[in-house]
């Protein structure tokens, strides 16, 4: 299928995929197989002048220059084995990069980069609301090229990309109903929950770094915001954020300062959270602010006229039986009407999506929710949502768990 006579077509799957891993600069082998792919099984002439169009040629000046020569590396090697000519302007770019830019591959002036996630809406969504005309979000986040150098806040975690095919496959849960994530990071779940139009979104963090970065990737993707940073539970900065209207608000503030959430909401929120509970000095004060929110949301839930839920969740993937899209998985969700039931719920909700990567430290966390009177259910296999990154393939959905918090 072409678009033209010799081009490749961007509408087809296979390709959509190619130029979508590329702009969230997937490794190059995965790059590799998805030209494969387009090419029928080899990188062919067309699939040369393809990766060179859509990806290489329109790579600007914030693209970090140590990944494209890898790339293009694994491309001219690939195309020699194969017996096939690369095309000229492979060549003349890698050379551009060997001989012309001076580019720290070690990275202390390439900590920070650009990249762009692309979640793909199948076919069958229907007319869900989070589903653009173009089939297609494309989210750009600045962040650290490496999570492992003290810079896990700036990281884009799994975690966090299932939590946004969470809302962005069941939007009825969080539009229009006031939003709080707890450790935002980036800001990925926030832009997500922007996009089905909840009505409020307040995003924390308790790194600055983390927190200023967050801020410049809202703006990056046309989010207004505001920024404060709040040393102590008293704060009186807290008044004023209680009555902001700004639409997205960054909030600094750290988990020992746990306090804070009884004076920022006085309505049931959204509540969400990623990757929360890996550090077990976090623990106590998490599930402090888990058992606040939802208790205290719980008794004012019935002195308001409109319903609002609460969802906590971090840096979470689902099971990969879960996240495969179709139509039988949609009929399966319709019928078991989880999307509605949660949506319809009055009281706050609370979610976390975790990889569990240490089993004592998550029974810990079991222990004191217990203590706190929250109950937690794990979820996984409950919500079928639709498979919206499937170029990622360094995206390990299955060592991911989602887990429903109530307070009893």
């Amino acid at each position: 299928m072409v678009a033209a006579e010799g081009e490749l077509d961007l509408g087809v799957p296979s390709c959509l995929h190619l130029v979508s891993a590329f702009l969230a600069m997937e490794p190059a082998h995965v790059l590799i197989s998805l030209a494969r792919d387009c090419g029928g099984g080899s990188i062919t002439d067309r699939v040369q002048r393809f990766i060179w169009d859509h990806c290489i040629s329109k790579a600007d000046g914030n693209f970090h220059v140590p990944y494209l020569k890898s790339v293009l590396k694994k491309i001219i090697v690939e195309v020699e084995s194969h017996g096939f000519e690369v095309l000229d302007e492979l060549y003349e770019r890698i050379a551009f990069y060997m001989t012309s830019v001076k580019a720290d591959d070690s990275g202390e002036e390439n900590s920070r980069i650009f990249k762009c996630i692309s979640f793909l809406f199948p076919d069958d969504c229907y007319e869900l609301p989070s589903c653009p005309k173009a089939r297609k979000l494309v989210v750009t986040l600045q962040c650290s090229l490496n999570m492992l150098e003290g810079d896990t806040g700036c990281s884009v975690w799994p975690s966090s990309l299932l939590l946004s095919e969470f809302i962005l496959s069941c939007p009825e849960i969080f539009s229009n109903k006031s939003c709080f994530e707890v450790g935002s990071g980036v800001g990925l779940v926030g832009i997500c929950l922007a996009h089905v139009k909840a009505s409020k979104v307040m995003l924390s963090d308790g790194d600055l770094s983390s927190l200023e970065n967050m801020k410049l990737n809202l703006g990056l993707n046309q989010l207004s915001t505001r920024v404060d940073t709040l040393e102590r539970s008293d704060d009186p900065n807290l008044s004023k954020l209680t009555r902001a209207s700004n639409y997205s608000t960054c909030l600094g503030v750290s988990f020992r300062c746990f306090l804070f959430v009884t004076k920022l909401f006085y309505f049931p929120c959204n509540s969400l959270g990623a990757d929360v509970i890996y550090d077990p000095l976090c623990l106590p004060h998490l599930v402090k602010v888990l058992a606040l929110l939802l208790s205290r949301g719980k008794s004012l839930s019935h002195l308001c006229n409109r319903s609002c839920n609460g969802i906590l969740s971090r840096r979470v993937q689902i099971n990969g039986a879960t996240s495969s899209s179709g139509s039988d998985n949609l009929d399966k969700a319709m019928d078991d009407g989880l999307n509605v039931e949660y949506a319809s719920k009055k009281g706050p909700l609370a979610f976390i999506a975790s990889v569990i990567r240490n089993v004592d430290t998550f029974d810990r966390f079991l222990a004191l929710a217990d203590e706190a009177n929250l109950s937690v259910e794990d979820v996984t296999e409950k919500f079928v949502l639709f498979n919206l990154l499937p170029y990622l393939q360094s995206y390990p959905r299955s060592s991911v768990r989602l887990y429903h918090i109530t307070f009893c």
